[in-house]
């Protein structure tokens, strides 16, 4: 079921629908726990990262849960010397000295940490996600600036999907992200288009627990063969249509459950409902936040963000923090290196 992204498309709850009292008690209406969750409120946020002093605990807390530890040598014992933007942590052990952001993804940064902690919140409570044009407007920073911030805390959502392992049973099916540019080559040799796999896993009652979302280099057997080893674990139960090359997951100790969609629509198919849901779900995300977006460039990263907040949206009160986490312990990256063409890794 080979499909093109991103078009128009409805977007479809992923939770079970609840029926809810009206504010009068007159009527019924259906509600989705997870999109009428509370999240965190700009007050709320603003009262916890509304300082620079704020923000620098913050950071300080997600880097070192337990107390610093000197990146050198691992000692404790250490002081501070200077104060302000200019404090650094010096070791008693090797007289190391390090700062606060030295080391991680904001290091060298010269935007204040309440303009990155900030840009944290929008996107993490953005459902649909935030172009960087976007987050230039609420941020009040140049675009460039704007830019490097959005693919920056992308590279740190990556980072924490990319070491999990999907198990039990788990719908599969293959899409195309991106299409023909003007004046470029139509269909599936479009220069824009890029090949990817769509993953979820499923619990006991058949709900979607994790989704994957990673590029390919093709759907052969080999690709398909090599991202099984990396992203299930042996064992797993793999639900997908009849194309040849996800027989591969049977490499990884998978087995593999085909079912031949002939003439049926996927939506029609219960065995593929809730990927199909998921990658409607993507479609609507980039083609409503996202214009102009160079695929075969920055496909890996856009993909990321989309299932890092898809795994973690049972509480999004809680994701800004763990976001703040996950942006505080990922390595330094330049901004030759964020502009970098991210090749498909299988």
């Amino acid at each position: 079921m080979i499909r093109n992204l991103p078009q128009p498309a409805h977007v479809v709850s992923l939770m079970p629908r609840n029926l809810g009292a009206s504010n009068d008690g007159a009527h019924l209406m259906s509600f989705n726990r997870i999109q009428f969750q509370q999240g965190m409120s700009i007050p709320e946020f603003l009262r916890s990262f509304g300082t620079e002093a704020q923000c620098a605990e913050a950071i300080k807390q997600a880097r070192w849960p337990h107390g610093f530890r000197c990146p050198r040598c691992a000692v404790a014992e250490h002081y501070v010397v200077g104060h302000g933007a200019r404090k650094l942590f010096q070791c008693n052990g090797c007289r190391h000295q390090t700062s606060l952001t030295a080391g991680s993804l904001l290091e060298h940064t010269k935007l204040p940490l309440t303009t990155w902690l900030l840009a944290i919140f929008l996107i993490s409570q953005a459902k649909t996600g935030l172009s960087a044009l976007a987050l230039k407007r609420q941020l009040g920073v140049s675009y460039p600036t704007a830019w490097l911030l959005q693919h920056k805390i992308n590279r740190a959502m990556a980072r924490q999907g990319s070491t999990h392992r999907l198990s039990g049973v788990v719908q599969l099916d293959d899409a195309y992200l991106g299409g023909e540019r003007a004046g470029g080559k139509p269909g599936r040799g479009s220069e824009n288009k890029v090949p990817f796999v769509a993953a979820v896993s499923l619990n006991d009652k058949g709900r979607p627990m994790h989704l994957k979302l990673d590029l390919v280099s093709g759907f052969t057997c080999t690709a398909i063969g090599n991202w099984a080893k990396a992203n299930l674990a042996p064992g797993t139960t793999v639900l997908s249509d009849g194309l040849a090359c996800f027989a591969a997951v049977a490499d990884a100790g998978c087995t593999h459950a085909p079912t031949v969609v002939g003439e049926l629509k996927p939506r029609e198919l219960p065995e593929f409902k809730w990927v199909n849901t998921a990658l409607g779900n993507l479609k609507t995300t980039l083609a409503g936040a996202y214009h102009s977006l160079k695929y075969r460039k920055y496909a890996a990263h856009y993909l990321a963000a989309f299932a890092y907040r898809f795994n973690r949206r049972f509480d999004l009160r809680d994701l800004v923090a763990r976001l703040i986490v996950d942006v505080a312990r990922s390595k330094p990256v330049t901004q030759t290196l964020a502009r970098a063409h991210a090749e498909a890794p299988y």
